[in-house]
């Protein structure tokens, strides 16, 4: 059955294989799920994302295998299915609806479509599509009390996410891709291929959607998809996809390192007061590279910023090296950080020691403030926006 461009997903008979011999890639598929499932610790309801395109809709073939089978591993597990309809091409309730149906057919249940607004956020269409998508999975995730949802990226989609990020000039946590785990979200398929996904839905005779957006050039991930990599592939020779997914499971290992430390040092410097945060400049000064614009960056966010680009990151961390008080640099998120000398600290606490040098006997002032600053400080706020 073949399905015309922007028409639902179909399938011949129950989307089940004919008996007979296993295909090695449904084997292949079965295996990923079943280590994916176990390193989460078998969530007993889990929830196929499909969108009706080849690597969702293998995906929720090969899940309906363990839920037919009501178990992985001898671990119980029901399987339900999303379809979410972002409303942005015309026949999208129809492609919604009839992916719905397929995966009845195949038995998960229940089966959800659910519509989502995608608003503007400033970071481009794809951005906003996935941040209302990711928003839909969570609340159907929720309502259908599951415990894992599954997402269908294969390793192709590993390999453009990490070209994309060396086109950008990312750091290690851009680079290192997609997580093959991230709370509720499980990527069960990082290691199978797109062309695989065709191959299973071939077999389990589905015939899935293929998204018109996929193709179309305004959308650098299509760009990286349909021209850059087979470019690449031919001049490079195969194996290009494989290299830059490998890429990313190394630095995934080493951007947690990286990560962990962060974070242990940022807890054990930082120092709060009426809703800043700071950082002892000299202890920041000292740090590793790699660490201080770490610990910046985790400043900003703790007091509600965003994540900062690299170019306003080298802009807070040249406030190190500045003389005297210095700043304010604009953070994103409406954070401003700027370094206080230890001078101005100094002058701050002037006066109120100076109003209790003594006691009623005579003896000196606690010291304890002065002892507090023996260095500047960098402090990062958070400014509301003004209202236009």
């Amino acid at each position: 059955m073949s399905v015309p461009s922007g028409s639902a997903v179909g399938s011949t008979g129950k989307g089940r294989r004919r008996p007979g011999r296993l295909a090695p890639v449904v084997g292949k598929a079965r295996k990923q799920l079943q280590n994916a499932l176990a390193s989460a610790g078998y969530p007993q309801r889990v929830l196929v994302a499909c969108s009706g395109g080849p690597d969702s809709l293998a995906l929720a073939a090969i899940a309906a295998y363990f839920g037919r089978r009501g178990h992985v591993d001898g671990h119980p597990v029901a399987v339900a299915g999303v379809v979410v309809d972002h409303q942005l091409q015309p026949g999208s309730a129809e492609v919604a609806s009839g992916t719905a149906a397929v995966l009845r057919e195949l038995g998960l249940s229940p089966v959800e479509v659910r519509a989502v607004e995608v608003a503007a956020t400033g970071f481009g269409p794809e951005a906003a599509a996935r941040d209302a998508r990711h928003s839909a999975l969570e609340s159907a995730a929720d309502d259908l009390e599951c415990e894992a949802i599954l997402l269908g990226h294969t390793l192709d989609d590993q390999a453009e996410q990490v070209l994309l990020g060396l086109a950008r000039g990312s750091g290690t946590r851009s680079l290192a891709g997609m997580r093959p785990a991230r709370g509720r979200l499980l990527r069960p398929f990082l290691g199978l291929r797109r062309d695989e996904t065709l191959e299973i839905c071939e077999v389990e005779e589905l015939d899935p959607w293929h998204d018109p957006s996929n193709a179309d050039p305004v959308f650098a991930r299509s760009r990286t998809r349909v021209e850059v990599m087979p470019v690449l592939e031919d001049k490079l020779g195969p194996g290009v996809a494989e290299s830059l997914a490998r890429t990313a499971a190394i630095l995934q290992q080493d951007a947690d390192f990286l990560e962990d430390l962060a974070n242990e040092t940022y807890l054990s410097l930082v120092q709060r007061e009426d809703g800043d945060a700071w950082l002892p400049e000299d202890a920041v000064r000292e740090l590793p590279a790699a660490l201080r614009f770490r610990v910046i960056a985790k400043a900003a966010a703790d007091v509600g910023g965003q994540q900062p680009g690299y170019g306003r990151l080298q802009a807070a961390e040249a406030l190190l090296r500045r003389q005297g008080s210095a700043g304010p640099v604009e953070l994103p998120g409406h954070v401003s950080v700027y370094r206080l000398s230890l001078s101005d600290l100094e002058q701050e606490r002037a006066v109120p020691t100076r109003a209790s040098t003594t006691g009623a006997a005579g003896d000196p002032a606690d010291a304890g403030p002065r002892e507090a600053a023996r260095c500047g400080k960098l402090v990062f706020r958070h400014q509301k926006p003004s209202q236009q």
